[in-house]
């Protein structure tokens, strides 16, 4: 069963979204969850992607992701009326969504994606939302007007200073945290290094905080062993212990090293991607 592209734009620079035929994803999917897709059954690899949204009775769902390599490259070169060839989810453990207090939701480039379906259930719940989105620079933020109808407070850093405050997310976090009362939980989705840090923050302050390590997972099954971590000293799988857990457990320097592991493989996929595109176009233009 193929799956089409319904709608599609582009966020920011090499950011896209886009709603698919998933009706019975739509349907199940729970907050903090994710898919596999796999865009063509003869070639393609399986990469996954966390589920930003959904709408049930349109029987779609909504991905967004970044343009980083072979397979994101791929798919933002489709077009609306593609097709994706297998899509199969919801899959993860959903977020414990309870009435905590005072949440504070820090997202960092592309984690607001995965973010946003987390903090408008925890506003839902009958949570007091303080939501922190940054970016690079002002072209890089992305749904700043989701956060903002549903935040009660929002907060937007840029490094560069070209929009909001000119900071880091770990600023204004530590404000808050010193804030009495101050929150109840924290939730950080973004760079393993910014999680790092935020985490680093809170446990200062002494406020639980939960991380989503989901740019480290592969095949999304538990059988690569791509996305060991180490939690509390203890190897944890994100695609299947996780994608969530307490951020002041997690072993950030080893994700670190293990994001890494890949990295020269996946930028030479990419550069055959695109070298394979530009002579595709060569050749139209030629005939």
């Amino acid at each position: 069963m193929s799956h089409k592209i319904v709608s599609k734009k582009q966020l920011s620079e090499d950011v896209f979204t886009a709603d698919i035929e998933a009706g019975l994803i739509a349907k199940k999917r729970k907050p903090g969850q994710f898919i596999i897709l796999c865009i063509n059954d003869e070639y393609s690899e399986r990469i996954p992607l966390t589920i930003a949204g959904a709408d049930p009775e349109k029987g779609t769902i909504k991905l967004i992701w970044q343009r980083v390599g072979k397979t994101t490259a791929e798919l933002s070169d489709l077009k609306v009326g593609d097709e994706i060839a297998n899509i199969v989810g919801p899959l993860g453990t959903p977020t414990e969504i309870e009435k905590f207090g005072t949440v504070v939701c820090v997202g960092g480039g592309i984690g607001n994606a995965p973010l946003l379906p987390i903090a408008t259930a925890l506003k839902e719940a009958g949570n007091i939302i303080i939501s922190i989105i940054g970016a690079r620079n002002k072209e890089l933020v992305i749904l700043e007007d989701e956060f903002k109808q549903m935040s009660d407070e929002l907060i937007v850093t840029t490094d560069d200073g070209s929009y909001g405050r000119k900071a880091l997310v770990t600023v204004p976090l530590e404000e808050i945290c010193k804030r009495n009362p101050k929150p109840n939980h924290v939730f950080v989705i973004g760079p393993a290094i910014m999680m790092k840090f935020c985490c680093a923050v809170t446990k200062k302050y002494e406020v639980p905080t939960t991380v989503s390590l989901n740019t480290i997972m592969v095949d999304g099954t538990g059988m690569c062993g791509g996305c060991r971590v180490e939690v509390g000293g203890v190897a944890k799988f994100v695609c299947v212990d996780g994608p969530e857990f307490d951020g002041h457990l997690v072993n950030f320097d080893l994700m670190m090293k293990r994001l890494s592991a890949y990295k020269d493989l996946e930028e030479k996929a990419h550069q055959q991607y695109k070298e394979h595109q530009c002579k595709i176009g060569l050749d139209k233009k030629s005939s």
